[in-house]
Formats: C-alpha cells, sequence, structure tokens
C-alpha cells in the first residue's frame, strides 16, 4: 500500500528532471548526485505527474491510455520508491 493517498498530487522533486538521453536511448531522471535509468513505463509515469494531477487521475489516465485496469499497485511501487530517494514528492 502506498504512503501517499489517492488525493495525494506527486510530482517530480526539484532537484530531478526527466529527460531523453540521446547516449542511452532512453528516458532518464537527472538529480544532482547522478542519475536513474527508466524504462518505457517509468517514464510514461513520471510524464503525468505534473504537480497537478492527483494519484487517482494519473493511475485513471494511465489506465485509459493503455485499456488496462489494476494499474495502481505498479504506479505506486514507482513512485513510493522513487520518494523514497527524495525524486519525487506527493503534495496535497
Amino acid at each position: 500500500m502506498s504512503p501517499a493517498s489517492a488525493a495525494a498530487v506527486p510530482r517530480v522533486a526539484p532537484k530531478a528532471r526527466l529527460q531523453w538521453d540521446d547516449v542511452r536511448n532512453r528516458h532518464v531522471l537527472l538529480y544532482p548526485e547522478g542519475l536513474v535509468i527508466l524504462n518505457h513505463t517509468g517514464a510514461e509515469i513520471l510524464g503525468v505527474c505534473d504537480g497537478v494531477r492527483s494519484l487517482a487521475e494519473i493511475v485513471a489516465t494511465l489506465e485509459q491510455r493503455y485499456g488496462a485496469s489494476g494499474l495502481e499497485p505498479d504506479v505506486c511501487a514507482l513512485l513510493d520508491g522513487l520518494a523514497a530517494k527524495g525524486l519525487v514528492l506527493y503534495g496535497p
């Protein structure tokens, strides 16, 4: 279970930046101490973490986009893992 509620609004921390890395040919999350290499799924999740949408809205957006259901545990696992490293922040 996620430490954040469905109403929480995740966003990439100010110290981090999601960008395409031409050398690695994939998305990365850059931060001052290093980087996280993301797979396509991780990049898609972070791409909709705009600091406006709630966790519930993000999950609904991704489920609609991919015609899937039950994505909440996977979305929360990624975001909570990055939050534990200070790379994602949850707001109200």
